[in-house]
């Protein structure tokens, strides 16, 4: 689940509780009424959530892609180091999009290593929308 706020900054905050995977990604689309939202800027925050696997990354994606083609920009905070490397290889040598910031914080980003399947990593553009 997830708890939305507005911060100062007037953007929507979202943070993410519990484990994203490849068996809660539909529910974690099915969250978000995008066209609903009406806020430009939109923070997925998952200090209290952990990305466990690929296909719960190719969800943030298909997520921030989805926000993207609605004309916001979307900041993705407290992932693990691991995952912002992996999202950064998403996107090859192109880079994220305008739209998709990742915001590592140091000091605050938590520590683990979703489970990779490096295979899955070579195709995982053409596992997006």
């Amino acid at each position: 689940f997830c708890d939305k706020s507005v911060n100062e900054k007037g953007w929507s905050v979202f943070k993410l509780h519990g484990p994203i995977f490849f068996g809660s990604t539909q529910k974690l689309e099915a969250m978000f009424d995008i066209k609903a939202i009406e806020e430009e800027d939109i923070v997925l925050d998952f200090m209290e959530s952990r990305v466990y696997d690929h296909s719960a990354l190719v969800a943030i994606n298909n997520l921030a892609s989805k926000f993207g083609e609605q004309g916001k920009t979307v900041h993705l905070r407290h992932l693990s180091p691991d995952c912002q490397i992996l999202l950064d290889k998403v996107h090859g040598e192109k880079g994220a999009p305008p739209y998709e910031l990742i915001e590592a914080d140091g000091e605050n980003d938590p520590i683990y290593t979703p489970v990779e399947e490096s295979s899955a990593y070579g195709n995982f553009a053409s596992n997006m929308r």
